[in-house]
């Protein structure tokens, strides 16, 4: 979504359409200034406060505030958009054909899954408005010729036929807020997330009966490459935890009627709950809910909870930034 801040995106890590590519937000980051619980003002780097420059990349808003990001630029301008449907019975081959294809494919290929309730407008077929399926929303940042886009896009049939196909070769930006208009503000949202590093069999199942349960046209499940040069970066440089993951899985009960609340919490949860066994056992930080309690922060820290306690202790030492995904302070 184009309306994702900038600031949360990359203090959580930052995956999206170029990862696989170009990696994380955090990866092509090069300095923050941040205003710390005391009033001063520290820019974070490399050479300056690397401790708190190593925590800021992936640690979330645990440590003050960030006013300022200096990236290092990578090159994009057109890119080749894809969406592809399958209908609900084909979710099992897709799902069998994308655990083994993608991981596989060059970096400047990325696809998303989805299961979805697809859109009643263009470029989609009226005979597939409202309807339940599963989708691969595609991004080619190698090329935005259509011939070699055909050609790349032309595996989309080896799994089962597609009940739609559509390519466009877009400028990044349209690509970014190609769905915007589809979640305007003021909706009834619970999010739930999870790291994959594989999507077994019994993983497909789940995806099958939530994808038939699917409460509301807004709901839906998405799993976020986040391999190929997301996965390049040692374990232990950036607090970011997850260099093994292969996919971020998001799961969004989503309506615009308050009475659906309820309703769409409970597909959520139970979704996020049936794969969970299936997951790596922690999540992406930006799709932490604040209700899932203290065990589930550290879990989604991994193995570096210890260590951001630490520099949380450095830095905020009375926890002032705690209405978050919150790093209590190591004791002393």
């Amino acid at each position: 979504m184009s309306t994702t801040g900038v600031a949360g995106l990359t203090l959580g890590g930052g995956h999206g359409y170029l990862t696989r590519r170009y990696g994380l937000s955090i990866d092509n980051l090069l300095a923050v200034d941040v205003v710390l619980a005391d009033g001063s003002v520290v820019t974070a780097s490399e050479r300056e406060h690397p401790d708190l420059f190593w925590a800021l990349r992936g640690g979330g808003g645990n440590f003050g505030v960030a006013t300022s990001f200096a990236f290092r630029l990578q090159p994009v301008d057109m890119v080749g958009l894809a969406v592809t449907l399958w209908s609900p019975e084909h979710i099992g081959d897709v799902l069998r054909w994308y655990r083994e294809f993608l991981p596989g494919a060059p970096e400047e290929l990325y696809g998303f899954f989805a299961v979805l309730v697809v859109p009643s407008e263009p470029p989609f077929p009226e005979e597939t408005h409202g309807r339940k399926m599963c989708a691969v929303v595609w991004c080619h940042s190698g090329t935005a010729d259509e011939e070699r886009l055909a050609e790349a896009f032309a595996v989309v049939n080896e799994p089962a036929p597609p009940a739609f196909h559509f390519t466009a070769p877009v400028p990044f930006p349209a690509l970014q807020s190609l769905f915007d208009h589809l979640i305007p503000k003021g909706l009834q949202w619970y999010w739930r997330g999870d790291l994959f590093d594989a999507i077994p069999d019994g993983a497909i199942d789940v995806h099958a009966k939530f994808l038939e349960g699917i409460p509301t046209d807004l709901s839906t499940m998405h799993l976020y490459p986040v391999d190929a040069a997301g996965s390049r970066v040692g374990a232990d440089d950036t607090a970011w935890a997850w260099r093994d993951a292969v996919w971020s899985g998001a799961f969004g009960g989503i309506s615009p009627e308050p009475g659906e609340a309820d309703l769409v919490r409970s597909w959520c949860v139970d979704y996020w709950s049936a794969l969970h066994p299936y997951s790596m056992g922690g999540g992406y930080v930006n799709f932490l809910g604040a209700d899932e309690g203290q065990d589930r922060v550290r879990a989604t820290y991994r193995g570096h909870y210890d260590r951001l306690a630490r520099v949380k202790r450095t830095y905020d030492p009375d926890n002032f930034f705690r209405h978050n995904q919150n790093i209590a302070p190591a004791a002393a």
